[in-house]
């Protein structure tokens, strides 16, 4: 009975250790069979230990040592003095195999997105907790303008695993383009089922990305899909970057010329010729347009550049619209206006809606092909009398007023245009 029930506590401490650790049971046998080693030969430095291999059963937690001719040497008592020797041992073993199935575990996850928080700074790196483990973000793979606290949330991505100063290490990132395509597969469920397809992705960390995406199925459109309602997915993907960094979702062309012109956008009118050899792109466009395409220190241009593996020269043109000559209208409201500012000017009275202005209107200002119209023998001797009367006190025609109604006097040097347009009696 207590050899059973010192079987049972054995194998269940070697169980829970083996769960808790995350390590296979055999895993954690060897490593009390090579601390029994170590143990035996801080006892015996004179023997080589590879001349040695110690058996330990799984249900009694017996351990003996042999040697190459597979003779029992294990010394008296060396249970005890073992179990101290070891203990440091076998912890130490423990967490490298530990350390190693989460390596093993983080492998399979290169490449993807995983969520953090910033634990703690070491000198110019970041030490940020992804779950099991610690990861190092660099500063190549830090956003330059973005800040970082402590116990910050964030999301990065699993860029590599390399060999460091104390092992192998995680290396994240936050400017690695994995980190939009990892987002977007996240945010829009299209993208991850593999309806929307993400063709290239370029980016300026921490300031702008362009990504051009198209669709495997009809009916299903591919910017609309990244964008969302209202802008709600895009918008999701923006606040990861606080906002500092700005996406711009556009449509993938096998056509070169209309993938040029859309990598462009915002700007319009994009006239593109393409030289395949060359790998060389030249667009005509607006002037008003230029500074949309080529965007701020060139940052637009130089991103469609990279998104379509063309060298983009761009060219402004001239509009083509004719330019719009504002001509004055002659209308009857003119009329209106003078008679206004005179009857303001006292002069004369100013003609009321519906009646009929008898003013007359100055040759110069009379429309071509038109005729005066013909007036009654007594109002042509009016004109000449007044004519005579009015022409030593003034050179310019004035309006006087006779019986209510309007009656034009000329000046002097126009006495004779006067006489050939009288009418007759």
């Amino acid at each position: 009975m207590p050899g059973v029930q010192r079987r049972s506590e054995f194998a269940l401490a070697l169980n829970q250790v083996a769960n808790e650790r995350g390590v296979d049971v055999s895993v954690v046998l060897d490593t009390v069979k090579n601390a029994i080693l170590a143990a035996y030969k801080k006892d015996h430095p004179e023997v080589e230990v590879e001349e040695y291999e110690s058996t330990l059963d799984k249900n009694t937690g017996e351990a003996k040592i042999f040697n190459k001719e597979k003779t029992d040497v294990t010394p008296p008592g060396f249970g005890r003095i073992a179990a101290q020797t070891a203990k440091q041992v076998i912890l130490q073993k423990i967490r490298e195999k530990e350390k190693e199935a989460i390596l093993t575990d983080y492998k399979g996850k290169v490449g993807a997105i995983v969520n953090g928080m910033v634990l703690r700074f070491a000198g110019p790196n970041i030490i940020v907790d992804i779950g099991k483990t610690e990861a190092l973000m660099p500063p190549p793979e830090q956003i330059p303008n973005e800040k970082y606290h402590l116990n910050q949330r964030i999301t990065v991505y699993i860029l590599d695993i390399r060999e460091g100063l104390k092992g192998e290490e995680i290396i994240v990132s936050r400017a690695n383009n994995g980190l939009i395509e990892g987002l977007f597969k996240r945010e829009v469920p299209e993208v991850a089922q593999g309806s929307v397809v993400i063709k290239e992705i370029a980016r300026e960390p921490g300031s702008r990305t362009k990504i051009a995406v198209a669709s495997n199925q009809s009916g299903i459109d591919p910017v609309g899909s990244c964008v969302g309602q209202k802008g709600v997915r895009i918008q999701a993907i923006i606040a990861e970057f606080s906002g500092i960094e700005k996406i711009d979702v556009i449509q993938w062309h096998e056509n070169p010329k209309n993938y040029i012109g859309q990598a462009l956008s915002p700007a319009k009118n994009v006239e593109v010729t393409v030289d395949e050899k060359s790998k060389t792109a030249h667009v005509i466009l607006p002037k008003e347009e230029l500074s949309l395409a080529i965007g701020k220190e060139g940052q637009n241009v130089r991103l469609a550049s990279k998104l379509t593996g063309y060298r983009i020269e761009i060219e402004g043109k001239e509009s083509e619209e004719p330019e719009v000559v504002p001509v004055k209208p002659v209308s009857a409201e003119a009329g209106e206006v003078k008679a206004e500012v005179a009857a303001a000017s006292g002069e004369v009275e100013a003609p009321v809606d519906g009646a009929v202005d008898h003013t007359s209107v100055s040759d110069d200002a009379q429309p071509a092909g038109e005729t005066q119209p013909e007036e009654p023998a007594s109002l042509s001797e009016n004109v000449q009398s007044e004519a005579n009367v009015q022409s030593e006190e003034s050179a310019q025609a004035v309006f006087s007023s006779s019986e209510n109604e309007s009656t034009p006097v000329v000046s002097d040097n126009q006495e004779e245009n006067a006489e050939e347009v009288q009418p007759k009696p």
